[in-house]
């Protein structure tokens, strides 16, 4: 499933991209048909008629854009629901995964993060919940030893705005964040998180944007940079994540494996020598 070059490249670099991981069958396809129809069942919830045809998943998300353009809020609601789709939670507990956090980290105790699973939508020009820069250990806590898996639900593209990535930046250890963001003060919690003296750190490493389809999988080091590309298309960006972590390590068994923001733990709390100004 890895082989030991794929290994040493993701010890390198701090992230590896796996392409043609998942089975567009059986894994893609049930979860985009589920978001299809949650779609459709929140639109007739809120007496939004959607003019779209049955199911295909090229056009899976069809409908999306004009139910939001109703209401925001609809897509928030769309947001919840499709996380609780039977096919994707399948996914999440995906025996490969297990399979790939021992391979990438050889005798760990591999978990789950709780709260640290989802599919993410971005939507064109939307930049109030677009992820800064930003390393997932104090988004995520649990284990300083973790792996984010990233996988699109539809095709990547420069105007979609992939996920962008510092090469390498894994080695240099935990940054210190603020948690505020004054390009976009709306943004809060783990949005709100801004590495201290950004422009800085990030300038120091060589970026990658990898231009991934449905079925590949981008698999990242918790202390990666990377942040969330900006999207200028006319398609919501859907995508998938699951994070796992390591029960063995020392610093995420000191705090009890504590989760973060979604699980109502600010990270100040629990690093605050790592948070600028310390905790408010």
């Amino acid at each position: 499933m890895i082989t030991p070059a794929q290994i040493a490249q993701f010890h390198r670099d701090g992230f590896l991209v796996l392409p043609g991981f998942y089975d567009l069958q059986r894994d893609i396809r049930p979860v985009q048909e589920g978001i299809h129809h949650l779609v459709g069942a929140v639109a007739e919830r809120h007496g939004v008629a959607l003019a779209r045809p049955a199911f295909v998943h090229e056009a899976f998300d069809d409908g999306f854009l004009d139910l939001i353009a109703v209401n925001r809020a609809h897509g928030g609601e769309v947001y919840d629901a499709v996380k609780q789709i039977p096919a994707f939670v399948r996914l999440v507990a995906d025996p490969r995964h297990e399979e790939l956090m021992r391979a990438l980290r050889p005798g760990s105790l591999p978990g789950i993060a709780a709260g640290g699973y989802g599919i993410r939508i971005d939507n064109p020009n939307e930049d109030k919940y677009r992820a800064n820069w930003h390393q997932e250990y104090p988004a995520q806590l649990r284990s300083l030893d973790g792996i984010v898996l990233w996988s699109p639900l539809v095709p990547m593209t420069e105007a979609r705005g992939p996920v962008r990535i510092c090469v390498g930046s894994h080695r240099d250890g935990l940054r210190p964040v603020t948690r505020f963001d004054p390009r976009n003060p709306a943004k809060q919690g783990a949005y709100g998180l801004t590495l201290a003296d950004e422009p800085e750190v990030v300038g120091r490493y060589q970026q990658v944007a990898p231009l991934s389809v449905p079925g590949d999988l981008i698999i990242m080091d918790f202390l990666t940079l990377h942040e969330s590309g900006a999207n200028r298309s006319d398609r919501s960006r859907w995508s998938m994540q699951f994070r796992y972590f390591n029960f063995l390590e020392p610093t995420g068994k000191s705090h009890g494996w504590k989760g973060s923001f979604a699980a109502g733990v600010d990270f100040a709390a629990i690093h605050p020598e790592l948070v600028v100004g310390g905790p408010s």
